[in-house]
């Protein structure tokens, strides 16, 4: 997938950069650097607990989804925006083939049936904008955003 890295400013306290293995594991590694960095913006502690939820189920879906057979690389970027917060998951596995279809709630390709497909429909509810680019074969990127209440006046935008 090309897609441009956006690059830190000169600045570089706004912006995190976390490469990891498709390791379940390394999920709970990337919720909690992403719960680090956007500690720096006035987010509630369920704010936070929300961002956690959501990237833990993007990187989840990496494990799961992008690299079934063998682990693979999952990169996570993290940047402040105006007031808020942009995450993105990125990887370059399997893809997915219809995105839409795979945003549904209850849809999985997993047969495990532990994996209810709640994923997509988990990173919506707790973040502002989720936006999904898949091609088959070459990858995915799950873009997150999500600004603290207080920012926006007491109501997220």
């Amino acid at each position: 997938m090309a897609e441009a890295v956006p690059r830190p400013t000169a600045d570089r306290r706004n912006y995190m950069k976390l490469e990891v293995t498709s390791l379940p594991p390394n999920a709970e590694l990337c919720r909690l650097a992403v719960a680090v960095f956007a500690a720096a913006l006035p987010f509630t502690l369920a704010e936070i607990e929300e961002l956690k939820v959501a990237v833990s189920e993007a990187v989840g879906n990496c494990a799961l989804h992008a690299y079934p057979e063998d682990p693979g690389r999952v990169e996570v970027r993290a940047r402040y925006e105006d007031v808020g917060l942009c995450v993105d998951v990125q990887d370059w596995g399997r893809g997915i083939d219809d995105v839409e279809r795979a945003r549904q709630p209850a849809f999985t390709t997993s047969s495990d049936p532990d994996h209810m497909g709640l994923g997509f429909a988990f990173m919506e509810q707790f973040t502002d904008v989720l936006e999904v680019t898949s091609t088959p074969g070459s990858g995915t990127l799950v873009r997150m955003r999500k600004r603290p209440a207080a920012a926006a006046g007491g109501a997220p935008a």
